[in-house]
């Protein structure tokens, strides 16, 4: 469980280390490891799922099949919609209702009910925004009657698994949790606990939010072209867009070119960027203080589905029969996430027995436990992928507050207000007030720091006083396309049923948040891409910076009509690809999207081996769209390592690094000692170049830039038994950040290398460091401090390096696995797995160059479909299909996966037969 550190008292504090020492004896009791003997078999083996024989299942109108192949993944049949979708509910609760619950009290802002007072302040934030109660209004207000009547049915399915099981018959989760928290016992699944999971996939996919607050920090120690040294305009003559040659369906009326600016490097309204006004410049320049700490805010609440930033996403793409070997399109999709376990995903096929107008369903891929419907995959006739489009659908605005109102137009306004009742496990409510301004709720609320915001704000003086009246100081607000009613669940059901390229557009017309990029491929040859999404258009400003909420001009004006929403059908080059890089040249569309893509590292790489492959008549294969995911070419070795050739290294202890790197192919295997030195480099590099110089609220807490070797034993020997000083710990700058070295810093990077003079290169010298006032003085620097630190982390012998070594996967359970004593970490977790690939590249198992060498996200799962023989398609999971720690389905794909092997995806109904291990019916 996601845990907050501030603010606690030591009375709490206390309270909750006893809570989980309590769980920690009661899973060692249920695990089994007391005395090297099983103590309670029996308890750990309650809630594992029944797969085979005959089951009652109340609402149910006929019977139902239940087929699990070897893996545990079911494939359901039934006659009608509703029974399809009860029993989803009901075999999902199976194997991941602990997953289910967690995840709903998380949405709901309710996990101080479970976990107790540590989890009040993570709870009062997912209040104030109010995730559940928007999602309420959708089912309410929003959704179809079809909709409706298939998330009741899914609810029902999982009340129907609730009433017979309780407690250690749910999980080992529930048996501990019981003892710690006596009295606790799940509610009814609702169909808003399954709606609200969107709020939090739209969460994690908000797009720029952080960007927003860390330019707007940067501003208290860098100057405007600084900044825009940090954030480079994407490279659209390098890095392609995805769409290319693709239409706009738009009437002439729907539209105004001149509504809304389409970039530039400042805009207005911004801080800190070129055109700011005074009223926006000067607010946020008050507001470094309050900014950082809501950028600390927004790290604490819990990302379920994976970091946001730069250099983070996922990769689709789709290649037209004429270029394939089975004359049909094979399409591509391996979503970038965090790694949890269980997975966020979970593999399950949904088939009406007779397909038809009444039970239209004939569909397989990736569900979310919690959730109805298929989220990715293919059904008879289609299929489809996602990656995050990252449009800017969510600003922060500066709010001029009393205690009871905000200035807007110069006229006081008084705050939406609602109270919120927090109830805490073995402990009193604490009941929170959420203001709401036109702009958003007020989330500044919601930290002690944040009270204080703008009292000694610098907000100008004489003509620009822009704020002579700010009273208390100035508050924040968020504005969100999420935290107002959509039908986005219409859209789940509807992809699911598409049977063509229109109805797959109308079904994307639905997906309002989170904004995805869609991809298309259907049995009879045709491919194709959809931009959907809620997008809003702005009067005035770019969406950079935090705008100033007392000036209408900064409103939000309309949104982009959906039908001017960019798509492609049968391109000409005869494949799309999209990688979270930008959608469409903004010098060719009306709108502004974003300013923040991701930089296009791996789209143009998938796009150069797809060129490659197809050069002179070649065709692609299944096998071959299973090696480009895996493809762990590093673009920025590309970039940086020729420079690093160059330099002349006398030091023989360094030299020896250095030769590593010669003749190197880029490629990032797990066993490359050259791999290692590399990425030992990078990290070093953007230490030395921009570790000193970023303001300290963009710092990553508690994270250690040098390390002691492995033994603590003191300094670093080299080869020849010289001591090398290694930094510790504790040692830096307190006013030093670091870098995470995503693509956004490749692009950096690339323009600096040509300026060997340029500002960012001069490193002030201590007593560790020698300094640099120039390109190759500082790389050599951060050569010689690679070569230490690996020494430290990996040993004196280069040939015992590997990149596997330091790049290494933890599956941490997403509740007492994260935070409990490592006796329960021990228990709930698994691994590690040291890895190939890295940042930015195809096979992106991510890591933080602030924090680093650890994996941080990876491909969640991996798919490729076949259009031409659905049964020939592929696909893998993280972990597997069990949430139950100790099932032998927990993570039984991960072995496979991390040596990037696909599972055979069987879904007609002779293939599934065949690959049917265990069957179980569902009986009314």
């Amino acid at each position: 469980m996601p845990a907050n550190k501030t603010g606690s008292s030591p009375k709490k504090k206390k309270s909750r280390r006893l809570r989980l020492i309590v769980i920690a004896v009661v899973l060692l009791l249920v695990g089994g490891v007391g005395y090297g003997t099983y103590w309670s078999i029996s308890t750990v083996r309650a809630s594992f799922p029944e797969t085979t024989g005959s089951l009652q299942v109340k609402g149910l109108s006929g019977p139902v099949q239940v087929k699990r192949d070897g893996y545990g993944i079911p494939q359901i049949y039934a006659d009608t919609p509703e029974d399809l979708f009860r029993a989803q509910g009901f075999v999902q609760a199976q194997d991941r209702f602990w997953e289910m619950d967690v995840r709903r009290h998380m949405t709901s802002g309710r996990l101080s009910e479970m976990f107790g007072s540590g989890q009040v302040e993570t709870d009062a934030f997912l209040r104030t925004m109010g995730w559940h109660r928007v999602a309420k209004q959708e089912y309410d207000t929003k959704l179809s009657p079809a909709t409706k009547k298939y998330l009741r049915a899914y609810s029902d399915g999982v009340n129907a698994y609730l009433k017979d099981h309780s407690g250690e018959e749910l999980s080992v989760e529930y048996a501990a949790l019981d003892f710690a928290n006596e009295g606790y016992k799940p509610e009814k699944w609702t169909p808003v606990d399954s709606v609200a999971w969107l709020k939090a996939m739209a969460w994690d996919l908000r797009g720029n939010m952080q960007e927003e607050v860390d330019r707007a920090l940067a501003s208290s120690r860098l100057d405007p072209d600084q900044i825009e040294d940090l954030y480079p305009s994407y490279p659209y003559s390098r890095n392609k867009p995805i769409v290319q040659d693709g239409a706009l369906d738009r009437a002439t009326d729907e539209y105004d070119p001149k509504a809304t600016t389409t970039g530039g490097t400042g805009g207005t309204g911004g801080t800190g960027g070129t055109g700011t006004t005074p009223g926006a410049g000067s607010a946020a320049h008050g507001l470094q203080s309050g900014l950082s700490s809501l950028s600390k805010t927004l790290d604490k609440i819990p990302a379920l589905l994976g970091p946001n930033g730069t250099g983070i996403g996922s990769n689709s793409w789709v290649i037209d029969g004429r270029y394939t070997t089975t004359g049909k399109p094979l399409l591509a999709n391996d979503p970038h996430l965090a790694p949890q376990l269980p997975s966020v995903w979970y593999q399950m096929g949904l088939h009406c027995k007779q397909v038809s107008s009444s039970c239209p369903f004939d569909t397989a891929g990736f569900t979310f436990a919690g959730m109805p419907g298929v989220a990715i995959g293919h059904n008879q006739n289609i299929s489809w992928g996602m990656t995050n489009l990252g449009a800017d659908v969510s600003d922060l605005y500066l709010e001029k507050v009393t205690a009871n109102s905000y200035l807007y137009d110069g006229k006081q306004v008084p705050f939406t207000t609602r109270d919120e009742t927090i109830k805490v496990a073995g402990g009193k409510s604490r009941t929170i007030t959420v203001r709401t301004t036109n702009n958003g709720p007020i989330v500044s609320d919601r930290d002690d720091e944040l009270t204080d915001v703008g009292k000694n704000a610098p907000v100008g003086s004489g003509a620009d006083d822009v704020a002579p009246d700010r009273g208390d100081g100035y508050a924040v607000a968020l504005k969100w396309t999420a935290l107002s009613p959509s039908n986005s669940m219409d859209a789940v059901f509807g992809l699911n049923t598409a049977r063509n390229f229109t109805d797959f557009r109308k079904a994307a017309r639905d997906f309002a948040v989170p904004s995805q990029n869609l991809i298309y491929a259907d049995t009879k040859g045709n491919i194709g891409y959809q931009a959907p999404g809620k997008i809003p258009v702005r009067a005035k400003g770019d969406g950079r910076y935090p705008a100033p909420g007392w000036d209408s001009r900064y409103k939000w004006s309309k949104y982009i009509p959906q039908s001017a929403l960019p798509w492609e059908l049968n391109p000409k080059r005869g494949y799309i690809v999209t990688a979270n890089q930008a959608v469409i040249d903004k010098k060719k569309y009306p709108y502004l999207l974003t300013e923040d893509w991701g930089y296009g590292a791996r789209s143009q790489r998938i796009t150069d081996l797809i060129e490659s492959k197809i050069k002179d008549g070649g065709k692609v294969s299944t096998e071959d769209m299973q090696s480009m995911q895996m493809d762990d070419s590093s673009e920025i070795a590309k970039l940086l390592t020729p420079y690093l050739l160059k330099i002349d290294i006398k030091d023989s202890f360094v030299r020896e690094a250095q030769k590593l790197l010669e003749g190197w192919d880029y490629t990032q295997d797990s066993d490359s000692a050259a791999a290692a030195y590399f990425n030992a480099v990078w990290r070093n590099t953007l230490m030395l170049a921009f570790g000193n110089k970023l303001p300290k609220e963009l710092r990553v807490e508690g994270q250690c830039l040098r390390v002691r070797p492995a033994d603590d034993s003191g300094p670093v020997e080299d080869l020849d038994g010289n001591t090398r000083l290694v930094r510790e710990c504790g040692t830096r700058d307190p006013d030093m950040a670091q870098p995470d070295g995503g693509d956004r810093w490749y692009e950096v990077m690339r323009k600096i290398l040509k300026e060997p003079r340029n500002d960012w290169w001069k490193s002030p010298g201590s007593r560790l460091d020698p300094g640099s006032d120039n390109r190759d003085e500082l790389l050599k620097n951060a050569m010689k401090d690679a070569r230490s630190e690996l020494t430290a982390k990996l040993g004196k012998d280069i040939n015992s390096w590997s990149w596997g070594r330091l790049h290494r996967l933890t599956l941490e359970n997403q509740t007492l696995g994260t935070e409990g004593p490592g006796v329960v970490q021990w228990l709930l977790n698994r691994g590690p797995w040291n890895l190939g690939g890295g940042e930015a590249a195809v096979n992106a198992t991510g890591w933080n160059a602030a924090g680093g060498y650890d994996v941080t996200w990876v491909p969640s799962m991996r798919m490729v479909v076949n259009l031409d023989d659905l049964d020939k398609s592929r696909w893998i999971n993280l972990t597997g299909a069990s949430g139950h720690a100790f099932h032998e389905h927990y993570t039984d794909q991960t072995d496979k996966w991390a040596k990037g092997e696909l599972l055979p995806w069987a879904f007609s109904k002779s293939a599934v037969d065949k690959e049917t291990d265990d069957e179980l019916a569902l009986t009314p």
